[in-house]
């Protein structure tokens, strides 16, 4: 990739998971009521068809690894687990007695911090009862995020029975000097042993997430990390960069600095040669920042265009509605979003006390809805389109005019109502949708609060 694009197109902006991004959520008009009443008229447009997304995070980790900027609660007290749980499904109630009628559950993730750190008898209870209360889609798909240190046969096995057919490992990178310093030590062989122990029980869909721009890493240490990750194959691979936050409160980006980070040159030399790498093995670009091998349904979502995207990161399957559950989750209305307490203790006094644990939303308007539906395009299919009366913005002009330059360096071609992302121009897809922030556009930010974009 031309170092000239990389200095110039390499500037602070959002990852797009949703939009308005959340710096930009108009918090002054937002009310639970409000929020209640958005979710309420969605499910009920698409309960019935296309059913709904349950994101459930479980933030305990036992050790803090120095890359991550998750919502997440570090300890080794197990005895965590059954409260948290019961917690849980109390909100899950609530959520229930709201939408009126049984849910028809399409899609279910485990995230964290450490979905695996809870027992298998623990996620067993909670899974359970979930269903007990709601009913399943047809070809449903269960996921969950599992650390390759701790995810047992037991884990792989009782969440295999409850109906998970996909898990994601979090490999990041097996060079002994990078895991030192994100305080993340797992040896290949235990990763080997977990993956083999998945695909052996029935899952269908391994994923494996590699992280390329972490401290020390040259491109001999990523490319090691992909020659071992291609002898597992991995049915997905999530090939992340690096998001350098350490200004946000809680994140755990301590024990290295900014001289130990790879140069934005060789950062993107890093995805670029290391997608190469890839592809000879073939496994096919999907959206930004994942690969699929051609059998997966992440790639035929591609080939479909049904690929969707949301808090939960890129999706084979769409819904309407996504709730999360538990501390920090973010659920997702299409109409509205809504964030729980980002504490154990503020989300768990507020569930006790019988109301929804959310403390922050934003109701979309119509303008943020044609937004939103545009910036899902670019991030999903890499093209987008204003030829419909329902994708039309006043603003279409000058989004044009701010892409102009990008067509000039070879990034987009612009046709008479629309745009494609080009080969060229997949490395600054965020660039791409951030034409389209309205919000962004008018109001920039005071203070540094996103990561690079290349």
């Amino acid at each position: 990739m031309d170092a000239h694009l990389i200095n110039k197109y390499n500037i602070p902006g959002p990852r797009y998971t949703s939009y308005p991004t959340v710096p930009y959520w108009d918090t002054d008009l937002f009310t639970v009521d409000r929020w209640i009443d958005t979710l309420q008229r969605s499910f009920a447009e698409t309960n019935n068809n296309s059913g709904i997304s349950v994101y459930i995070h479980l933030p305990f980790c036992e050790s803090l690894c120095t890359f991550c900027a998750c919502h997440k609660r570090i300890t080794k007290q197990h005895n965590v687990e059954a409260p948290y749980i019961d917690t849980l499904l109390k909100e899950w109630q609530m959520y229930c007695d709201v939408l009126g009628s049984r849910p028809q559950i399409k899609e279910l993730h485990l995230g964290g911090g450490t979905p695996t750190f809870f027992s298998p008898e623990n996620l067993k209870r909670l899974i359970e009862s979930l269903f007990a209360s709601a009913d399943i889609a047809a070809q449903p798909e269960f996921s969950f995020e599992g650390h390759p240190n701790n995810t047992t046969q037991q884990h792989l096995k009782a969440l295999y029975e409850l109906g998970f057919r996909r898990v994601s490992f979090g490999v990041q990178d097996y060079d002994p000097r990078v895991q030192k310093t994100i305080h993340r030590i797992q040896p290949f062989e235990k990763v080997k042993e977990v993956t083999e122990a998945a695909r052996n029980i029935g899952y269908e869909s391994i994923s494996h997430d590699l992280v390329f721009g972490l401290p020390h890493q040259t491109w001999e240490s990523m490319k090691n990390t992909i020659e071992k990750t291609k002898l597992l194959q991995p049915d997905r691979i999530a090939f992340y960069s690096y998001a350098h936050v350490p200004w946000i409160k809680g994140v755990g980006q301590r024990g290295f600095g900014e001289n130990d980070l790879p140069s934005a040159e060789l950062k993107r030399a890093l995805y670029e040669r290391g997608k190469n790498l890839l592809e000879e093995k073939g496994y096919v670009e999907i959206g930004m920042d994942h690969f699929a091998l051609p059998s997966d349904s992440l790639y035929k979502a591609i080939q479909n265009k049904t690929l969707h995207r949301n808090f939960m990161g890129y999706s084979s399957s769409y819904t309407q509605v996504m709730i999360g559950l538990g501390m920090s989750a973010i659920s997702d209305s299409w109409y509205a979003f809504a964030q729980n307490d980002k504490s154990v203790e503020a989300y768990t006094a507020r569930v006790k006390e019988g109301r929804l644990p959310v403390f922050r939303g934003h109701i979309l308007s119509e303008e943020d809805l044609v937004v939103r539906r545009h910036i899902l395009n670019i991030m999903c299919n890499l093209e987008t389109s204003w030829k419909e009366k329902a994708m039309q913005l006043p603003e279409i002009p000058q989004i044009v005019n701010r892409l102009q330059e990008m067509q000039q360096d070879g990034l987009v071609t612009l046709k008479k109502d629309g745009l494609k992302v080009t080969e060229a121009g997949r490395g600054f897809v965020r660039n791409v949708a951030m034409a389209f922030d309205l919000r962004l556009l008018r109001k920039q930010p005071e203070t540094r609060i996103f990561s690079m974009t290349v």
